[in-house]
């Protein structure tokens, strides 16, 4: 991607960002008032040991569960909108990575997975939103994650190539067909009934933003790798 081609998405994502922000602020007022009344509707009856009043506490309940659901879902989605507000420094992605890692490491292990790194030494600095690529790993880790639900091995490789500096993330994780692979980065897509279908597309806006390029290979039982490439400083 050229640095033409760069800025215009960087613009056409502000303008984005702006009616998301707007979108936004008139859906989670009224979304906050109904979570509020909801929960004083709870207390109101959660002690009640009427059958009705029970009744009514689990129908209420569901419906503080949508309102969750409904916030989680518009917090994505700002996200989503917002990544063409960025702040680039050169910076040393191996540190990043190592940083991240070491604050992920828990909850992987807690899922039964291992992590471990290959990284490639004197890698060139690239001009990165720290706040945005920890979002990229995150979003990464959470997938890898969520694709080896009976504990694997993610590992994390950097390396230089063609001038480029490449991020890796390979999982040995279920693996997807290559329809699903197809269509992983399409809005609102998503295999899981709980997904907002915005996780990875937001991970594709950000390196798009950064001048970068990201590509998925995965075969169903043998895992998956996603490969992120960026210019260096």
């Amino acid at each position: 991607m050229d640095e033409t081609e760069r800025q215009r998405l960087l613009a056409q994502y502000s303008e984005i960002a702006t009616l998301a922000g707007g979108l936004a602020h008139e859906i989670r007022n009224p979304l906050s008032t109904m979570s509020l009344n909801l929960e004083l509707l709870v207390e109101d009856v959660q002690d009640s040991r009427n059958p009705r009043d029970r009744r009514m506490l689990k129908k209420l309940q569901k419906v503080q569960q949508e309102a969750v659901r409904l916030n989680e879902l518009l917090n994505d989605f700002l996200q989503f909108a917002r990544v063409g507000d960025q702040e680039l420094v050169p910076t040393d992605l191996n540190a990043l990575v190592r940083d991240f890692v070491d604050f992920y490491r828990p909850t992987a292990q807690e899922y039964g997975n291992e992590i471990s790194l290959h990284l490639e030494s004197n890698l060139p600095l690239v001009k990165l939103d720290e706040s945005l690529i920890r979002q990229v790993l995150m979003n990464l880790a959470q997938n890898a994650r969520q694709a080896m639900p009976d504990g694997g091995h993610l590992e994390l490789q950097t390396s230089v190539r063609d001038g480029r500096i490449q991020l890796e993330f390979i999982d040995t994780g279920e693996g997807m067909t290559d329809a699903t692979r197809s269509k992983i980065f399409q809005v609102f897509y998503s295999t899981k009934s709980d997904g907002s279908g915005l996780g990875l597309p937001t991970v594709r806006k950000i390196v798009e933003a950064h001048g970068g390029s990201i590509s998925c290979e995965s075969e169903p039982g043998r895992g998956t790798r996603f490969l992120i490439s960026l210019p260096p400083a």
